[in-house]
């Protein structure tokens, strides 16, 4: 006969794939911790050391932190990489929204978006090398400029900052206005067309319908675009590498740029490790307070 107490105690229930599952996982987190966690507190150890790649390395500290903060060519690196954040964030998001906005609800609207999502599909290095061809002195730009009795022929387009980092940004705005442009039109797709059609009835048009009503809908989209954006700009290395390798001098470098150049040009070791891991703090911590504030008022429900 079965007691109060019996029913009242919980009984053990096995899952017999609890086991199995955990032999299907563990191949993953093992090749996460060897390719991910092991490199980076190695490179943690030695942005502590001086070392050129070959010997012991030597420990001395936080000194190439304090380069990273005191060196005057990394500050104007750090200064660029600040450049592209914001300059991917007004130029190939907006571009990108808007070229969407303006194409949706157009027949054959894909067709208008193709001639800027293929951009996309060319290397960072392709890209940098074309606007190279178009931006240097005696270059395409330059000769159409003059050609036409234009002003700014006589503009020195890859060779003074900050418009050489300028013109970098626009580069990389042909490259990725495309694809923006393709994910904020599925998310224009996937909006429900009932909102759209009651705010019509009460009068929003325009502006107002696209303020109030459309971009609160595209949030979630947006949110990861702009996530994508951030962390892509900060690690910015393959446009400027192609175009004008950081120069002239080191006037153009970013972040990652100025990391690969310390390491395998300068064989400060030490001091890449260290931009190394500070890139990294960043670009985790950009994004993690990004997606922090955009998904708080998403928890209070």
């Amino acid at each position: 006969m079965t007691t109060t107490a019996s029913l009242a105690r919980p009984t053990k229930s096995r899952n017999p794939f609890s086991r199995a599952s955990v032999g299907f996982v563990l191949p993953a987190m093992v090749m996460v911790a060897i390719l991910l966690y092991v490199p980076f507190v190695y490179t943690t150890y030695l942005s502590f050391t001086e070392f050129s790649g070959l010997g012991t390395p030597e420990f001395i500290g936080g000194a190439n932190y304090v380069t990273v903060f005191t060196d005057p060519t990394i500050l104007r690196s750090l200064l660029n990489t600040a450049m592209w954040v914001v300059g991917t964030l007004v130029l190939p998001v907006g571009m990108g929204l808007l070229l969407a906005v303006l194409a949706h609800g157009l027949k054959g609207s894909a067709w208008y978006r193709l001639p800027f999502l293929l951009p996309y599909a060319i290397s960072g290095v392709a890209v940098g090398l074309v606007w190279t061809f178009i931006l240097q002195t005696d270059g395409a730009l330059t000769e159409a400029l003059t050609f036409f009795g234009l002003p700014g022929a006589d503009a020195r387009w890859l060779l003074d900052w900050p418009l050489n980092t300028i013109v970098m940004i626009i580069a990389a705005t042909w490259q990725g206005a495309g694809v923006n442009a393709l994910l904020f039109g599925i998310g224009l797709q996937s909006i429900p067309k009932e909102p759209i059609e009651a705010a019509r009835i009460d009068g929003a048009s325009g502006w107002n319908l696209f303020r109030y009503i459309t971009w609160p809908m595209l949030t979630p989209l947006t949110t990861v675009v702009i996530g994508l954006a951030i962390v892509g700009s900060l690690k910015t290395f393959d446009i400027v590498w192609a175009m004008t390798k950081g120069g002239p001098g080191r006037a153009s470098e970013t972040l990652a740029l100025t990391m690969f150049k310390e390491t395998f040009t300068e064989y400060k070791y030490g001091l890449g490790a260290a931009l190394a891991v500070v890139l990294t703090i960043v670009t985790v911590t950009s994004a993690l307070l990004y997606l922090r504030r955009q998904l708080a008022p998403a928890k209070e429900f």
